[in-house]
């Protein structure tokens, strides 16, 4: 056990830290670990120099080891002072998880490949800490690959191709480390990641998991990596995302993509994309989708909630019910009011939703700009609105978190913030 001012574990697996709370001198919690910055390519062992955290608005930042004063189950400890910049990797360091995790390695032994599934790290007598283990795993065999490979830990000397390109990452490792993560949480990290790697991660992905991603990315990366896609898996994750998600993604491809992306998906969802992309953008037509809760009046409290709790349905247009004449698909019958969340809650499961609509809801039209969609829903704290034809039928809805997104700085996922005068010099690994 090493002599710090607080008692350390002596050998600490990264992946086991992932997650992992930050604290200050005071027990107060700055961030998460998100990463371990290691420098391979140099004589020796391999060097730890640094963790990468993420703290408010999830802000990555460069914490050096020389810094951490205990790392012990559940929490590191830190001497206080941090630097707020955000972290920016240089050429000659690696990422433990981003780019180490499932690199296929060669045993110096003659005995084959291997899959680095964890990397640990140590501190020596001269307070530097190393890369001391790899925790790796053989290939499956048995028929259909169904035996799992023998695992065991060895050196870093004992392998070779620890350093090469992390196009040698796989995704298994990756994915059980970031398996817990909110879909906005694993699209910034995507964001991060080789394209090769971005795309080892995607393919080992459900649809409707990529598809929450893809939302979450912002255009301009969501776009690059749904072009990398098979064309019949992009059509499917195309399927999966909300129509005004997926309608704005459609528009920014070009055209021989849009249109062949299109002819892939299945004919009702392309055709409500088609139909949102014919809106302007900053319109509440642009805005809308067309898929939230679509109820008949003769329709229970409990068909309601019931609806309310899939996990498809994003929270806000969960609170709100908006009840239609036949057809219920947009564009539906006669619009004749919403029915809130709330309300439902005080109400017997069998009471029929006809009854207990809210008739007195501003509505607005298709052509109607982003302002005054913004002024309504905050006018009167709602957290969708109604979007009519002239014939008083159900389009779509606009949601709350819709407007957000159009009102924030297009670049507003990875914009950087200011930086504060309580910095230090990334020293550590210069």
């Amino acid at each position: 056990m090493e002599n710090t001012r607080t008692r350390t574990t002596s050998r600490v697996f990264v992946a086991r830290l992932i997650g992992t709370s930050v604290f200050d001198p005071l027990g107060d919690a700055v961030g998460k670990v998100h990463d371990v910055v290691v420098l391979l390519q140099m004589r020796g062992e391999p060097r730890a120099v640094g963790f990468v955290i993420e703290v408010s608005s999830r802000r990555r930042v460069f914490l050096p080891l020389s810094r951490i004063t205990a790392i012990e189950p559940g929490a590191v400890i830190t001497t206080g002072l941090m630097n707020i910049r955000r972290f920016t990797q240089r050429h000659v360091e690696t990422l433990v998880v981003g780019e180490l995790l499932d690199r296929v390695v060669t045993m110096r032994d003659g005995s084959g490949t291997v899959t680095v599934r964890d990397v640990a790290i140590e501190r020596d007598r001269g307070m530097d800490w190393k890369v001391t283990r790899l925790f790796v795993q053989r290939a499956s065999t048995g028929p259909l690959g169904l035996r799992r490979g023998e695992t065991f830990t060895v050196r870093p000397e004992e392998v070779t191709g620890l350093a090469a390109s992390a196009d040698q990452q796989g995704a298994t490792a990756l994915l059980a480390t970031l398996e817990d993560l909110k879909a906005a949480d694993l699209a910034d990290v995507m964001r991060d990641l080789p394209q090769d790697s971005q795309m080892r991660v995607a393919a080992e992905l459900t649809d409707e998991r990529l598809a929450d991603v893809l939302e979450e990315l912002g255009n301009e990366d969501a776009v690059a990596l749904l072009s990398r896609l098979e064309a019949g898996r992009a059509a499917d994750v195309l399927d999966a995302m909300q129509p005004d998600d997926a309608a704005d993604l459609v528009a920014d491809l070009p055209q021989l993509k849009a249109a062949e992306l299109l002819g892939l998906m299945e004919p009702e969802e392309a055709e409500d994309v088609r139909r949102l992309m014919a809106y302007d953008d900053y319109t509440a037509g642009g805005l809308m989708t067309t898929e939230p809760i679509i109820l008949p009046p003769e329709a229970t409290v409990a068909t309601f909630l019931a609806q309310s709790r899939k996990v498809e349905i994003p929270p806000a247009l969960a609170a709100i019910g908006f009840v239609c004449r036949p057809p219920l698909e947009s564009p539906t019958g006669k619009f004749l009011g919403v029915v809130h969340f709330q309300r439902t809650l005080r109400e017997r499961p069998q009471r029929l939703v006809g009854s207990i609509v809210d008739t007195d809801v501003d509505s607005v039209r298709a052509e109607d700009s982003i302002g005054t969609v913004t002024r309504l829903l905050a006018t009167y704290n709602l957290t969708a609105l109604p979007v009519l034809d002239d014939a008083g039928r159900l389009l779509g809805a606009v949601s709350v978190d819709d407007v957000l997104d159009h009102l924030m700085p297009d670049d507003w996922r990875v914009a950087d913030e200011a930086v504060t005068d309580e910095t230090i010099e990334r020293g550590a690994n210069a």
